[in-house]
């Protein structure tokens, strides 16, 4: 078993309060703990993760201004794959639970959660590579039993607004560059909503992602 000060842990969660109780709860399990960073959503994380080696293990919050738990999630998982992901939020539903796992976090806790339990969570993210408690389990086995097309949550529902933005964006003549300028954001954050959006609704080009918009009616022609 790897020892506290072995592992390395970055926060990244937009309150301020919340990541300063959180570093308490972790010293309260094992002062030996490295936290290297703290960031305030997706945006941050990408400068401080550039600036420090990559942490063992990120936790993270899911709503976030700027660049959500789910952007960050699949940004990381692009560029910085070896990175676990601990969510750690107030959400508990099961679409956005099982979404998260399926993206390849290694764990769900609640923001209410207890010292020994994140203690827990820690050691068995950082040994044996994820922690899942009964109730998230629980979840993952519901949505599978009852996962069928009829039952699905309208793909629609499962963007963040600037994966919207980005898809209205897409049905023009802009390039993806142009995109990344309109929005204010980098290239390869222009690449990840893409890659996102691919695997949220299936398709697998640029055509996909017009048609999608043009049949819901995202966009008019």
């Amino acid at each position: 078993m790897l020892p506290a000060s072995a592992v390395k842990l970055g926060l990244v969660d937009d309150h301020k309060l919340f990541r300063k109780g959180l570093i308490s709860l972790i010293e309260m399990v094992d002062k030996d703990y490295t936290i290297l960073f703290e960031a305030d959503n997706g945006f941050d994380l990408q400068k401080k993760i550039a600036k420090n080696n990559p942490p063992d293990i990120i936790l993270m919050d899911l709503n976030m201004p700027g660049m959500d738990g789910f952007a960050c999630v699949q940004w990381l998982r692009e560029f910085y794959p070896d990175v676990k992901v601990l969510v750690i939020s107030m959400i508990e539903k099961e679409d956005i639970i099982v979404r998260m796992l399926k993206l390849g976090v290694r764990g769900y806790l609640c923001k209410d959660v207890e010292p020994k339990e994140l203690g827990e969570a820690l050691q068995e993210v950082a040994n044996k590579g994820f922690y899942y408690t009964d109730f998230v389990t629980g979840k993952l086995v519901h949505s599978l039993q009852h996962d069928t097309p009829n039952s699905k949550l309208h793909k629609f529902d499962q963007m963040n607004d600037q994966e919207k933005k980005f898809l209205q964006f897409a049905c023009s003549e802009l390039t993806y560059h142009e995109i990344a300028d309109k929005m204010f954001l980098s290239p390869k954050t222009i690449d990840g909503y893409r890659s996102s959006l691919f695997e949220k609704l299936n398709v697998r080009s640029r055509v996909g992602l017009a048609l999608y918009a043009v049949k819901n009616g995202l966009v008019e022609l």
